[in-house]
């Protein structure tokens, strides 16, 4: 991987190792039916930390009849047959998967298990299309790779302030190595 120029992978664990691939390269997910690139973006996230200098692309199956699902598996798998008859209904026809709160949700399960055969024309547009906004990486400032160290203790607080506002509070120290970095600015995502 530390030598290839594109990543090609199903959504899933795997697409961790795109933190080896040398800089300027190309990382392609694949989402099965009804699984929205939009709400999950873990590896899109990743290629585009700093010092990464990934280039994402993703491409979904939007062609129901590509799909093997497995309604008959143990519920961890994918499987909907412990459901009431109506909810396993539901699931085989829905299109997108609402988003939701645990990897334990049904149909999340039931899409993400399914086996997806990938439509090579549709996945060679997108590969094509995706590859026009590739940046040049010649043109590209090669980002800093001293980044600070961990947040510390950090805490959240939450109060209700009326019935219709809340506060959430985040506190942390600050980590020990920021007194050493030559930076003006640094920014804390939460």
């Amino acid at each position: 991987i530390s030598a290839a120029s594109m990543l090609v992978s199903m959504h899933g664990a795997q697409l961790i190792t795109s933190m080896f691939l040398p800089r300027g390269a190309t990382v392609v997910e694949l989402f099965p039916f009804a699984v929205n690139p939009e709400q999950y973006t873990p590896y899109k996230t990743l290629a585009s930390l700093p010092g990464m200098d990934l280039h994402y692309i993703s491409w979904r199956n939007s062609m129901e009849e590509n799909t093997v699902t497995h309604p008959d598996r143990p519920w961890e798998q994918g499987g909907i047959a412990h459901l009431e008859k109506e909810e396993q209904q539901r699931i085989m026809v829905s299109t997108d998967v609402p988003r939701h709160l645990c990897c334990r949700n049904p149909e999340w399960l039931f899409r993400i298990y399914q086996d997806t055969l990938v439509d090579i024309p549709s996945f060679l547009k997108v590969l094509r299309d995706g590859m026009k906004n590739k940046p040049n990486l010649k043109k590209t400032k090669i980002a800093n790779t001293v980044h600070p160290g961990r947040v510390r203790e950090a805490h959240c607080q939450t109060s209700v302030q009326t019935p219709h506002e809340a506060r959430l509070t985040v506190s942390w120290q600050i980590p020990w190595n920021l007194k050493y970095l030559k930076v003006r600015e640094v920014k804390y995502e939460v």
